[in-house]
């Protein structure tokens, strides 16, 4: 077989090139999809676990007909983290479940009445704008792990050689994403987090103070362990369980509602590389259906919310190997590795600078790809319907909005952040009437 030979979703290549082809997705999807474990407290190990087997999951729910992969999704970072702080992990992890099967809710609505309604609900101009607010919500925490030690922010906490190491790690990935071609510029996170890793490591043999880089937790664990069983201060192993209330209901199935749009563009955009048209046949119902009960299935087992990884697609473009086989490969091989412990604890290592440097490029990439949902799909800011929507989405989003408020004693309900301006978003494009007056017109 030759090595340019297009393979279609269906063909399975010879195993020579299989192994290969699957470890080429597991590189692609690696860094973002244990950084988000990682800036949000979870476990890196039930991480790449859940991200294998709930792509298993969504190749078996979509009948083996769409190549995609499910990593860890950014966009649910800023909830993840509210409501850890405000609540608990397992409340997030109950939040998330909820959201995954939102997605299946809203799947079989589609199925009913077809998609007009998700893009009148949420047109460009709302979606467009809560990514950026997403991105940017989470500026100041890549801020703080860039520049100082601990997470108080405080000025007499300020290091000079975290910010070094911090800035090495983001140019590296910068030039890696700038001058690196083909499929070395779909892993150019993971070489920024590798270059600035061993940055670290060399900064610590000169700075003895600095030496943050600590090989403990490596030599502790064993070689063999469940991944979905997480480990608390003490060593002890325990299942992070969901757990529910409202507030974290809520919240991720707002968010939801942005990252369902995402999934419809993962999905057109698959469909573009790799010829077929996927909104038809599984269809879109079936896309999302399984995409919602990976979610659900990674929080069962205390892992990030999951979505459709674009790195992958970006591989599949390069390639031209558009097999679920190969997929599937790589989701075996993301499962196999989350069993070894001491792997997951190297990940762990990986100190504070290194990953708020590549925050820093990492969120920005977010937020700008809510800018350029917004130039691709023609906006038009002339229009004041349009500009007093994204005005009031990135204020109240960015300026960290809130609602809140009691019923009773026992009742606390407050929605903040990215949810409260997705419903601010969503309600002005309802109750705002379309016009074509353009800026200055009377």
């Amino acid at each position: 077989m030759k090595t340019h030979e297009i393979l279609g979703p269906a063909d399975r290549p010879p195993l020579v090139r299989w192994i290969p082809l699957s470890f080429q997705h597991v590189f692609a999807m690696f860094g973002a999809t244990v950084l988000v474990p990682l800036l949000t407290g979870l476990s890196t190990s039930t991480a790449l676990f859940t991200a294998g087997t709930g792509t298993l999951l969504y190749i078996a729910i979509t009948g083996a007909k769409v190549p995609a992969f499910l990593g860890s999704s950014f966009a649910f970072i800023p909830a993840l983290i509210a409501i850890s702080q405000d609540y608990g992990l397992p409340y997030a992890m109950g939040g998330a479940m909820c959201a995954g099967f939102f997605y299946c809710i809203v799947a079989a609505i589609i199925k009913v009445a077809g998609k007009d309604w998700i893009d009148e609900a949420l047109p460009p101009v709302v979606i467009g704008s809560v990514i950026i607010v997403i991105g940017l919500n989470l500026a100041p925490t890549a801020i703080k792990e860039a520049m100082y030690i601990g997470s108080s922010g405080a000025a007499q906490d300020y290091s000079l050689v975290y910010l070094s190491i911090a800035f090495v790690t983001l140019g590296i990935a910068v030039i890696a994403t700038i001058f690196l071609k083909g499929f070395f510029n779909t892993i150019s996170i993971l070489i920024g987090l590798i270059g600035g890793y061993l940055f670290a490591l060399i900064m610590g043999q000169f700075f003895p103070a600095y030496h943050i880089i600590d090989f403990s937790i490596v030599k502790q664990a064993k070689w063999i362990g469940l991944p979905f069983l997480q480990i608390d201060g003490s060593g002890q192993y325990y299942w992070l369980a969901p757990r529910f209330n409202l507030v974290a209901v809520l919240t991720f199935v707002i968010v939801s509602l942005a990252t369902i749009c995402e999934h419809l563009g993962d999905t057109l955009v698959t469909s573009k590389v790799v010829g077929y048209d996927f909104y038809k046949d599984p269809g879109l119902h079936r896309t999302l259906t399984g995409d919602g009960l990976a979610t659900s299935w990674a929080a069962l087992w205390g892992g990030p919310p999951n979505t459709t990884y674009g790195e992958n697609i970006g591989v599949m473009a390069i390639t031209k190997v558009y097999s679920v086989w190969v997929i599937g490969g790589a989701a075996v091989i993301a499962t196999v590795l989350s069993f070894c412990q001491k792997f997951g604890a190297m990940i762990r290592t990986i100190p504070g600078p290194v990953l708020g440097g590549i925050s820093m490029l990492l969120y920005g990439l977010i937020a700008s790809s809510g800018l350029r949902t917004i130039v691709e799909s023609g906006v038009d800011y002339t229009d004041k319907r349009n500009l007093t929507i994204s005005s009031v989405i990135l204020v109240v989003g960015i300026g960290g909005g809130i609602l809140q408020f009691n019923l009773g004693r026992e009742f606390k309900f407050s929605l903040g952040g990215v949810a409260f301006a997705t419903v601010i978003g969503i309600f002005l494009n309802i109750i705002i009437p379309r016009q074509n007056k353009k800026i200055g017109e009377k």
